[in-house]
């Protein structure tokens, strides 16, 4: 196979500012911070991850190895380690990160054994919840067998890396062999600069709580489970395009749908708690991209979060209209904007005050669920013969919260992704596939 000159913002290696803000030897960003922080609450486990399918002859170990200190050596990134005086995430001194050795892909590339019989889900829950060396930097990139190909899986502690650097540092393993769709990110531009009375009723509103508490929330365990179903893009633009058949001038986000479908599914299963009007309604908690075009590649934490509600009517298409009218009229991205310009500006001591300060708080009453989606916007990806055909986003669990939930939108297939701890683990299945049904019945 022919293999294609790298796309021009891979070709030459970038200088690590261009990828890493934070320099070596210099205190974590706020949010940095609190990931490392919470890693101290035992069934937290503060791992990200983002799992990628891929149709074809999987590489050899060596030759992935060859190809990740290729292309993944120049990110200063990868070689950050948190450090704290004794070593202690707990303490209230201000975490740091430090510069450790050179690139070593053969610590950080690893060959999964046979999927053990219990299935692919069960073995990455396994592998997912494995706790990173700390004598190294906390992140690694597995390849495990699967039927008619291979999946990767790439795992990094929260503090080093969210979900779109993974994403950033798959897509720079791979080729691209497609027409590139540039992504949604837009710079902060004058006519969508909140002003500073709305910015302050925001701040203001998210001390708030606002969330309903539902009946799965209470400990997390350390263990995981994991659910996912594939959704066709066919399915998902059908889906869109019933705002419309309501009325609207417009088709409905993929987010809007991801979060509608989440909401009749738990309207459905019984999880929505008691429906009375004083008390608040359920809540998810969206993150939400703050990188501009131009901060496209940075890796780190570069997100704000947003609360959405959730609502609680029967018809699926008066639930779609219901969200994708928050999320037009409250600008949501503006909003995590104004918030990650407060939040990278508060003093660097913490404190419970200054975590609600922050809006890292981690009370059911503050947020119900957390909901993360997001689409590639790439062209199409292979690693040597192979190609990738879909991807999942793996989030951690924060305390309180057994479950999340997650929607990938990659080409023509999209993955919806539960993820709970063990003593939840009958929700992970019958959500993920609750969420499925539901835009399937937005579709017809």
């Amino acid at each position: 196979m022919t293999r294609q000159a790298p796309p021009p913002h891979l070709a030459t290696p970038l200088a690590s500012p261009e990828h890493d803000t934070s320099l070596p030897g210099t205190p974590m960003p706020p949010l940095d911070a609190w990931m490392h922080r919470q890693q101290s609450s035992g069934g937290s486990n503060m791992t990200a991850a983002l799992l990628a399918w891929f149709e074809g002859p999987p590489p050899t170990l060596s030759a992935l190895r060859r190809l990740a200190g290729g292309r993944l050596a120049r990110y200063e990134r990868l070689r950050q380690m948190p450090s704290a005086p004794g070593t202690d995430p707990t303490c209230d001194s201000w975490p740091m990160w430090s510069t450790g050795g050179p690139f070593e892909a053969d610590h950080h590339v690893a060959e999964s054994p046979d999927v053990i019989t219990n299935g692919l889900e069960a073995h990455i829950a396994a592998l997912f919840t494995t706790p990173l060396d700390p004598r190294r930097p906390p992140w690694q990139l597995h390849l495990i067998p699967a039927t008619g190909g291979f999946v990767l899986l790439f795992r990094a502690h929260h503090a080093l890396l969210d979900g779109r650097s993974i994403a950033t540092l798959l897509r720079a393993l791979s080729d691209e062999t497609g027409a590139l769709h540039p992504g949604r990110v837009r710079g902060p531009a004058p006519a969508d600069a909140p002003s500073r009375s709305r910015q302050l009723a925001w701040n203001l509103g998210d001390l708030l709580p606002k969330a309903c508490p539902l009946p799965f929330h209470g400990p997390v365990d350390p263990h995981r489970v994991l659910s996912f179903r594939q959704v066709p893009r066919k399915e998902l633009d059908a889906a869109r395009d019933s705002l419309r058949s309501a009325g609207s001038a417009e088709r409905a986000s993929t987010n809007a749908v991801f979060l509608s479908a989440t909401a009749g599914a738990l309207r459905t299963m019984g999880l929505t708690g008691r429906p009375l009007p004083t008390l608040p309604g359920i809540c998810a908690l969206v993150p939400v991209d703050v990188r501009t075009n131009e901060e496209s590649q940075l890796l780190g934490n570069h997100y704000a979060t947003v609360r959405v509600p959730l609502p609680r009517q029967r018809d699926a298409r008066l639930r779609l209209a219901a969200v994708d009218s928050f999320i037009r009229r409250s600008a949501i991205g503006a909003r995590a904007r104004a918030q990650a310009a407060v939040v990278s500006s508060r003093p660097r001591k913490i404190t419970p005050l200054s975590n609600a300060a922050g809006r890292y708080v981690d009370s059911p009453r503050y947020f119900s669920l957390l909901c993360s989606s997001v689409s590639t916007h790439a062209g199409e990806l292979t690693l040597g013969p192979a190609r990738l055909t879909a991807m999942a986003g793996i989030p951690p669990l924060g305390p309180g919260h057994p479950l999340a939930v997650t929607a990938i939108h990659h080409g023509s297939t999209s993955v919806v992704t539960a993820i709970t701890d063990h003593n939840h683990r009958h929700l992970a299945p019958a959500l993920a596939e609750r969420i499925h049904d539901e835009i399937r019945a937005l579709a017809s």
